[in-house]
């Protein structure tokens, strides 16, 4: 049960009214003059997320009003649970599946806060469960969120390679899920070359993490995430400036694992595998230098023309690994680009397809689950690019146009075209506070990926 969501309705529950602007004047002409007279003396217009607090007979808080944008907007009543008097609220409106579902996750979402290095003081409003949420998909989503929130938060003192291993361990255990782990230099005997060139250089040895859950004559759904616990850049060194959310390098690997958790919830009828390269791009004697050539699990060679494109490096053996099954479904997250971003912002996770039917699907999932990504094209003309004169292949292009592009095109290289493949370029940050939202580790497709997969696959 989430800690803010009520089963019951307590004596003292104070009701919460949403209101659009063109809703308000009509609600006002409804009530009685003294309450009218109220709301207008408070200045309160019905802008998205106000609120105006109104006095009951007996002299306590008797009744709340919000401005929502509409009922069903996802975010809607996402700012009330820190900004009301903590008490039991229910939401007084008649909410279809859809809004009452959103807004109970509104309220989750509204109520996270992240407790590893300080105890947080504040107490939330509760809310009661509004009659037709499907609380199932709310507990999921939710719980998803912050695990993800929770691992991106976490500085690379205690989120380094193994400590990602370990939480995806305790992830696996929960679920009776199986995990193997590939450390350090057996990454060379058990031919993942890649992961182990990028992470050689710290004492925190690099790890292959490999979780697998479900019958095995389910359908293979296969997760890959990105999950370098913390980007210098290597020596093509960052600037300061751009090494100070680093730790979020590893967003990927948490998205991944946010899935899994939502899809062993629930159950579904799947064979799930998750897959994870976690290292650190860091400087040292060892570390793996610009024109270097490198060896990968599907054997193409590659050159480094940057070592700060280590992502699809270690990204790609992960990729190959996960093709050799064939799965019915293969989508790796990562936070990849820069290029992304500029594109995008950092709201938007660019999505990458192999196949027309896998992109349509996601688009549709993301806008029925109110978790917006945004398609963008594996050009093909930009290949050339990534040429290299003496590999296979380069790691970055030589100029600084379509950089997503030209990195989702480089993943391509590694999976079969006959399998159905989506590649989710995310920030997995916020940058700011928004009500829901708070600054700092964000889950950006995780429902919608979800949503996708039960579509396609069913709940058992």
């Amino acid at each position: 049960m989430i800690a803010t969501l009520r089963a019951k309705a307590a004596a003292d529950t104070i009701p919460v009214t949403p209101l659009t602007k063109a809703e308000l004047p009509g609600w006002l002409e409804s009530q009685t003059p003294a309450t009218a007279a109220w709301v207008k003396a408070v200045n309160f217009s019905a802008d998205s997320g106000a609120t105006a607090l109104l006095p009951g007979d007996d002299g306590r808080l008797g009744r709340v009003l919000v401005g929502v944008p509409a009922v069903d907007d996802l975010w809607a009543f996402a700012g009330l649970p820190g900004a009301l008097p903590p008490g039991s609220y229910r939401i007084d409106a008649d909410l279809d599946g859809r809004a009452a579902t959103r807004a109970a996750l509104a309220w989750a979402l509204g109520s996270y806060v992240f407790t590893r290095y300080r105890k947080s003081e504040k107490e939330f409003a509760q809310l009661v469960w509004p009659k037709a949420a499907d609380r199932g998909d709310v507990e999921r989503a939710a719980s998803a969120t912050w695990l993800v929130r929770d691992l991106v938060n976490t500085p690379a003192a205690d989120m380094g390679p193994a400590d990602l291993a370990k939480a995806a361990k305790e992830l696996a255990e929960e679920f009776e899920a199986s995990v193997k782990v590939i450390v350090g230099d057996d990454l060379l005997k058990k031919n993942y070359p890649a992961v182990h060139a990028v992470g050689r250089a710290s004492p925190r040895e690099p790890r292959l993490i490999d979780i697998t859950w479900g019958r095995r004559d389910d359908p293979k759904v296969t997760l890959v995430g990105k999950g370098v616990c913390f980007d210098t850049g290597g020596l093509d060194i960052k600037p300061s400036s751009a090494m100070l959310i680093m730790k979020k390098d590893m967003g990927g690997a948490a998205h991944a694992l946010g899935v899994a958790r939502m899809v062993m919830m629930a159950g579904l009828p799947v064979r799930l595998r998750v897959l994870i390269p976690a290292v650190e791009n860091v400087i040292s004697g060892n570390a793996f230098k610009p024109q270097d050539i490198l060896k990968t699990r599907k054997g193409l060679s590659v050159e480094v023309g940057n070592t700060d494109a280590e992502g699809r490096l270690i990204l790609c053996d992960a990729l190959a690994e996960a093709d050799t099954e064939k799965p019915a479904l293969l989508i790796d997250f990562a936070t990849l680009t820069g290029a992304a971003r500029v594109a995008l912002g950092t709201d938007l996770p660019a999505l990458f397809a192999n196949n027309e039917d896998l992109a349509s699907d996601l688009l549709a999932a993301s806008e029925e689950s109110a978790d917006p990504m945004w398609r963008l094209p594996l050009w093909q003309g930009y290949r050339k690019g990534l040429e290299s004169r003496i590999a296979d292949l380069n790691n970055v292009t030589s100029h600084g146009f379509a950089g997503a592009i030209t990195a989702a095109l480089f993943l391509e290289s590694f999976v079969s075209k006959e399998t159905p493949w989506a590649h989710l370029d995310t920030y997995a940050w916020n940058g700011s506070a928004r009500p829901g939202r708070p600054e700092g580790g964000e889950a950006l497709g995780v429902r919608a990926v979800y949503a996708l997969i039960e579509k396609r696959f069913g709940k058992g």
